[in-house]
């Protein structure tokens, strides 16, 4: 932070769009402009133009009553900041595992209607696989994607797998809807060279209220010669 005569330097524009934000919010989640300018000490003129700015970035949203509610965006970096919450909370028990198991550890979740995989925990000693292909193109193949598409309902596994079709990406793929075999939803996923070769991968549901999520992990050689 820049620092000037012993005071940090602030943005006053900045600090003032953000007072507006938090005036919507505590005024029962709806204000008026003259409102928001009473609370804040603003001219009205100096808070329409905050207010045209946060609108049209997303903070604010102007209802057809001239009321300002709070955007999305705000939902949005909610949502991110509560997930990566999630992630750091859970990411000791992802190092446990991947020293346990010996192989690099994955975690997925249902995001807007697509897989993605939200963390990676490798080490030197356990490097990650190269994902050639994402997830998202590739939950057929998967393990971590065979476990989630498990979860789904069956319209929304239709819906999922209608937008992206099954492509065939090893000789161990399958690319038949008849002749994919999906998990229950308690049950564990195994991926057998089916996205690339020499790769193996099991993976589990994890139990998320309000999220469909799975942990995955690549076992190693030795691993699968003892199980």
């Amino acid at each position: 932070m820049a620092v000037e005569r012993g005071r940090p330097t602030l943005i006053r524009s900045v600090q003032r769009a953000l007072r507006l934000i938090e005036v919507v919010g505590e005024s029962e989640g709806r204000a008026t402009a003259k409102e928001i300018a009473r609370v804040t000490g603003l001219p009205l003129a100096t808070a329409y133009h905050l207010l045209r700015t946060c609108t049209y970035e997303g903070w604010l949203q102007r209802l057809d009553d001239g009321t300002y509610v709070l955007g999305h965006r705000l939902d949005t970096v909610h949502r991110r900041g509560r997930d990566a919450a999630g992630i750091a909370v859970a990411r000791p028990a992802l190092e446990w595992l991947r020293d346990a198991a010996g192989g690099p550890v994955y975690l997925a979740r249902c995001v807007d209607g697509e897989i993605v995989v939200v963390e990676i925990v490798d080490s030197p000693r356990t490097p990650r696989i190269d994902l050639c292909v994402g997830v998202h193109d590739a939950a057929h193949a998967t393990a971590l994607g065979k476990c989630i598409l498990g979860q789904f309902t069956t319209a929304e596994r239709d819906d999922y797998l209608y937008r992206h079709p099954m492509h065939d990406l090893t000789r161990h793929t399958v690319v038949d809807r008849r002749r994919l075999t999906l998990p229950a939803p308690d049950q564990v996923a195994v991926d057998e060279e089916e996205y690339a070769l020499g790769i193996h991968c099991l993976a589990a549901p994890v139990v998320e209220p309000g999220h469909l999520a799975a942990v995955g992990v690549v076992v190693p050689p030795a691993t699968r010669a003892r199980s």
